[in-house]
């Protein structure tokens, strides 16, 4: 590592805490200190470059440095940076929220903003809450989630989750929830198709519902794929099931599309597959190509007017954060649309998504893969100790470590969960990287589960 590298890494390390790590950890895992991106490659100050196979914890979808959206934030700069939201509005955030409700599920016709994924969805829990406070509904105070979910790191969020890795230590401080099982395709029956272990598994949700619809504010699912839950999927029949009950049982539906929209399940909101229009509908990550941090929560005019009333009935929703509607967010988000308009960037997944198929299409029969599984332009291998019982490895060994370090000896940026490694690559990536990037997983896939060892 070059001196400029290694100083940086020094001072960072004095002075940091980040996400989602045991600091510990960096005493003998690489820090990467980066320089420049270029459409899916990151720089470091060495000039060794790495393939961003996961879209920089999934936000990018255009590139690293774009033409079209840096040329927009600069414009916007010399105008407008930053008002308040709150009796004041703006052009970026006017067009945005036109063209969202156009895109969207027919239906949804209001746009909340708020900072992050975790703050949208915390903003879709108090208003189905607060809407039917406002109907007069009082028993309704709980919440149902599927198992394996995750909807973020704020207490709310985390409340409606059930990752156990981030969730356990402050279970003490979350509110009561209601868990069923998740409609998970990897647990499916020998020879049982998605579909019918999806609807076989809505049982649990369809009882839930009947037993406590009375007390329920909402469902909140993230659709067809949960994330941070090792990239685990389902068959969109769940969603139509899901829909049709939660009107049958007086419910709401919140779709978590925070990960998967803008095209990562091969449409451009993954609700649309199953032909529904949540009542909610969270989004952030992609929104802004990856560029800043902005999230919206799309709702309906029913739930919109339940808060339209005279200042003195107290049933406004007053939630707010500083930065909501942050004119240089909205206008990153509008080029990021401008880019969908113009190009045909769904068709182009497509071709991209069937070559990432094919490009792991060997690891079928690995040993030690228990399944490949995709929507779209997410797909996951997951490595199990014994293939023919999907044994998986324990957390303990952490074989996705190895996984790690072998793209990035190899120049590409694979972040595995735990014994899942995946691809969530940006929209420009080409073939031969794709090419490059499954090579570099198959080699670090022998590597974690024994079936090589490093030379």
């Amino acid at each position: 590592m070059s001196s400029d590298n290694t100083q940086l890494v020094d001072r960072d390390l004095a002075v940091l805490w980040h996400p989602c790590s045991q600091m510990k950890d960096y005493e003998s895992l690489p820090m990467i200190p980066i320089r420049r991106g270029q459409g899916p490659w990151l720089e470091d100050f060495d000039g060794k470059r790495y393939l961003d196979a996961i879209s920089s914890w999934w936000v990018n979808l255009f590139g690293h440095a774009n033409p079209v959206i840096n040329r927009a934030i600069r414009d916007q700069l010399e105008s407008l940076e930053h008002v308040i939201l709150a009796g004041f509005t703006h052009e970026p955030v006017v067009r945005l929220s036109e063209e969202l409700v156009a895109l969207s599920p027919p239906g949804l016709t209001r746009c909340f903003y708020a900072d992050n994924g975790s703050s949208a969805v915390e903003v879709a829990i108090k208003m189905s809450f607060h809407f039917w406070r406002n109907q007069g509904h009082s028993r309704k105070t709980r919440f149902v989630t599927l198992g394996n979910s995750y909807h973020g790191e704020t207490l709310g969020a985390l409340a409606v989750g059930d990752v156990e890795l981030y969730k356990e230590i402050y279970r003490p401080l979350l509110m009561d929830t209601l868990m069923v099982p998740s409609p998970d395709c990897f647990h499916r029956e020998q020879g049982e198709s998605w579909e019918a272990y999806s609807r076989r598994q809505f049982a649990h949700m369809e009882q839930c519902l009947q037993q406590h619809g009375d007390e329920i504010c909402a469902v909140i699912v993230e659709p067809l794929v949960q994330c941070a839950g090792n990239m685990r999927m389902y068959h969109p029949i769940y969603l139509s099931l899901l829909r049709e009950a939660c009107n049958r049982h007086g419910v709401h539906l919140i779709a978590d599309e925070i990960a998967v929209g803008f095209g990562r399940t091969g449409t451009l909101f993954a609700c649309e597959q199953a032909g529904i229009t949540p009542d909610f509908m969270c989004l952030s990550k992609g929104l802004t190509g990856g560029y800043l941090p902005l999230s919206v929560v799309l709702t309906t005019d029913p739930i919109y007017a339940a808060f339209y009333d005279d200042y003195d009935t107290l049933k406004a929703f007053l939630h707010s954060h500083s930065y909501t509607g942050n004119p240089l967010g909205c206008t990153a988000a509008l080029a990021t649309l401008e880019i969908f308009r113009s190009r045909d960037v769904l068709g182009r997944n497509a071709e991209l998504a069937r070559h990432m198929a094919a490009s792991v299409a060997d690891l079928q029969d690995h040993p030690h893969v228990g399944e490949i599984r995709q929507h779209g332009m997410i797909l996951a291998i997951e490595m199990v100790r014994d293939r023919a019982g999907r044994e998986p490895f324990p957390w303990q060994q952490r074989r996705g470590l190895e996984v790690y370090r072998h793209g990035l000896d190899q120049g590409v940026l694979l972040r595995p969960l735990g014994n899942v490694v995946y691809f969530m690559p940006p929209y420009v990536i080409e073939e031969t990287e794709i090419d490059l990037m499954a090579r570099v997983a198959a080699e670090g896939i022998d590597l974690a589960t024994g079936l090589k060892t490093a030379v």
